[in-house]
C-alpha cells in the first residue's frame, strides 16, 4: 500500500446537500496547491457509480495509487465494494447526511479539511461486514427500516432536500402507516430461534450503536457484528422506541432484542427474495441472508493528527 501515491477520486454529485461544483472545485484546489497528482471522475447518475469505482481501482492498481470516494455512506459502500480485496488504500471525503462511517474514524465533514488530511494520512485496517456477498460498513437491515429509507428517498428528500430533520420527519410519517411483521428464523452461536418483528438491523458501526444506546457496541471492536430486532408492538410503542433511540436509551427497553455474533443466518418465512437496506441503499437479495465479517479488512486512510477544537466545532456545525 502506498498512501503517498496518486489519488483516483470518485465524486458523487448527488450526495448530501452541498453543491457538487463547489465540492469538486475545493478538492481540486487543495490537491493542486499540494502538488499531488490525482484523477477525478464525477458520478452524475447512480448507474455510473459501480463502473467508475471499478475504473478507479484499475487505475490505482496500475499506478500504485489510492482510491478516494467523495459521497455519503451509500456511495462509500459502493466504492468500498470495488476496493475490498484489492489491497489498495481507501480514502473518504464525506458528503452525506449522517456520515456515520467517516465520523467513527475521525474524518471531518468539511471537504477542504478532509482533503488536506488525506495528504499525510495513516492506514487503519477497518472491519467490513458482509450480507451474502454485499459489503456493509454501517448497517444492513430488512423489514420496516428499508421501507423507511425508500420512502424517505423517493418522496421526502425530493421535495424538501437532504437533512437530518427531513429524515426524522419521514421516519415519523412511515411509522404512522400500517406495517407488516416479518417472521424470520435466526441461526447463530450454535442456536436457532424464530422471531416475529417489524425490522431487523445488523450494525457494524460502534458510533451509531452507541448513539442509540445498544450495549453491544464494543463487540464491533472485537471483530463481531451486532443484531437488533424490535418485538411485535403497536405504533405508539414504536414512537416510544424512536424517542428512546434519540436519547440513546434503546438498550434499556424489553421491546428491543440485541446480541453480538460472528455469523448469523436469517431465513425469512416463505420468501425467496427480500428487500434489504445496505448502508442506506435499498436492494433485493436472495434468501437465506448470511451476515458475517469479511475475511479481509479495508485499509482506510485516517487523519494522522488530531483536529483542533475550532476545527472540530466547525465540522460538527457543517454536519
Amino acid at each position: 500500500m502506498t498512501p503517498d501515491g496518486p489519488f483516483f477520486i470518485v465524486l458523487n454529485a448527488g450526495s448530501g446537500k452541498r453543491d457538487a461544483d463547489t465540492t469538486e472545485a475545493t478538492i481540486r484546489d487543495v490537491l493542486e496547491q499540494a502538488g499531488r497528482y490525482y484523477d477525478l471522475a464525477r458520478v452524475d447518475h447512480p448507474r455510473q457509480l459501480p463502473v467508475l469505482a471499478r475504473r478507479a481501482v484499475k487505475l490505482a492498481q496500475q499506478q500504485q495509487g489510492t482510491v478516494v470516494v467523495a459521497g455519503g455512506d451509500g456511495t462509500i459502500n459502493a466504492v468500498a465494494q470495488a476496493v475490498l480485496n484489492s489491497g489498495l488504500p481507501f480514502g473518504v471525503l464525506p458528503q452525506g447526511t449522517f456520515n456515520y462511517f467517516s465520523r467513527a474514524h475521525g474524518i471531518p465533514a468539511d471537504t477542504a479539511t478532509a482533503t488536506r488530511l488525506l495528504l499525510d494520512a495513516t492506514v487503519r485496517l477497518v472491519q467490513v461486514g458482509l450480507i451474502n456477498d454485499r459489503v456493509f460498513l454501517v448497517n444492513a437491515s430488512l423489514g420496516l427500516y428499508p421501507r423507511l429509507l425508500e420512502e424517505r428517498e423517493l418522496f421526502y428528500k425530493q421535495q424538501f432536500g437532504r437533512s437530518r430533520l427531513v429524515a426524522l420527519c419521514a421516519g415519523v410519517i412511515t411509522l404512522l402507516r400500517e406495517h407488516r411483521q416479518l417472521v424470520i428464523g435466526l441461526e447463530y452461536e450454535n442456536q436457532s430461534r424464530v422471531l416475529r418483528t417489524p425490522t431487523l438491523v445488523v450494525g457494524n458501526n460502534p458510533l451509531q450503536l452507541e448513539q442509540v444506546g445498544i450495549p453491544h457496541a464494543p463487540a464491533i471492536q472485537e471483530g463481531r457484528l451486532v443484531a437488533m430486532a424490535v418485538r411485535p408492538i403497536g405504533t405508539l410503542a414504536l414512537f416510544g422506541l424512536l424517542y428512546r433511540g434519540a436519547l440513546g436509551q434503546l438498550g434499556d427497553t424489553d421491546n428491543v432484542v440485541s446480541f453480538a455474533f460472528d455469523r448469523l443466518t436469517v431465513r425469512p418465512y416463505r420468501r425467496r427474495r427480500i428487500k434489504v437496506a445496505v448502508d442506506g441503499e435499498v436492494i433485493w437479495l436472495k434468501t437465506p441472508l448470511v451476515f458475517q465479517v469479511a475475511p479481509h479488512a479495508l485499509p482506510l486512510l485516517v487523519p494522522s493528527r488530531t483536529l483542533t477544537t475550532s476545527s472540530t466545532d466547525a465540522d460538527e456545525e457543517a454536519r
